[in-house]
C-alpha cells in the first residue's frame, strides 16, 4: 500500500500527525540530549536530528509507511513519534520516541495502541512486531503492557541478539 502523507488520527489525548517542519524543535530537542536519545542512536547533532526527521517524513512515501508525529490535543504541541521503521536489512519495527517531559502518562501506550490498530485495519498487515535493545527495559515493559508476546530472539544487521515480539491482533472498536 503505497501512501505519501500518513493519515491524521486523532486518540483520546492524541493526535498522530504527519511528520514535518512542525517537529523540527521536538527532533532536535530529543536526538541532541544523550540521555533521551541514547536507545536511538544518540546524541546527534541538531543536523544530523533534522536529517532524521527528513528520513521519517520520506518513508511513507519511499515504503507506504512510516512514524506519526505525535501531538497532545489539548496543548498542540510535538512531544514525540509512533509508528513503523525498517532500514535496508532490518525487519519492520513498531517504534516510539517521547520527549523526557512526556514520558510516564500513558502517552507512548495511547499511541502504540492506535498504530498497532491501525496497521492491523488498514494497512492489513499479517503481524505487528517489534523488537529493542536487552538494556531498554522501559520499552520492553510497554511491550509487555501493550500485548507483545516475545516470539523468539534474533541476530540483528548490527551483529547483536535482540529478543522480537509480536502483538496480537487488537480485538473490538
Amino acid at each position: 500500500m503505497a501512501m505519501s502523507q500518513p493519515p491524521e488520527i486523532p486518540t483520546t489525548r492524541l493526535r498522530l500527525l504527519a511528520p514535518g517542519p512542525s517537529c523540527a524543535e521536538a527532533y532536535r530537542r530529543f536526538y541532541t540530549d544523550a540521555a533521551a536519545s541514547a536507545a536511538y542512536g544518540g546524541p546527534l547533532t541538531a543536523g544530523q536530528a533534522d536529517a532524521r526527521l527528513a528520513k521519517d517524513v520520506a518513508a511513507w512515501t519511499q515504503q507506504g509507511f512510516g512514524v506519526w508525529a505525535v501531538q497532545r490535543r489539548e496543548q498542540g504541541d510535538i512531544i514525540g513519534t509512533c509508528g513503523f521503521w525498517q532500514g535496508p536489512g532490518w525487519p519492520r519495527e513498531l517504534t516510539w520516541w517521547l520527549l523526557p517531559e512526556a514520558r510516564g502518562q500513558g502517552y507512548a501506550k495511547e499511541a502504540s495502541q492506535t498504530a498497532i490498530r491501525h496497521a492491523y485495519d488498514v494497512f492489513g498487515w499479517a503481524a505487528v512486531e517489534t523488537y529493542m535493545e536487552d538494556a531498554n527495559h522501559e520499552a520492553r515493559a510497554l511491550v509487555v503492557r501493550l500485548g507483545g508476546q516475545r516470539v523468539d530472539r534474533r541476530v540483528f544487521p548490527d551483529g547483536k541478539e535482540r529478543d522480537f515480539y509480536r502483538f496480537p491482533r487488537p480485538v473490538g472498536g
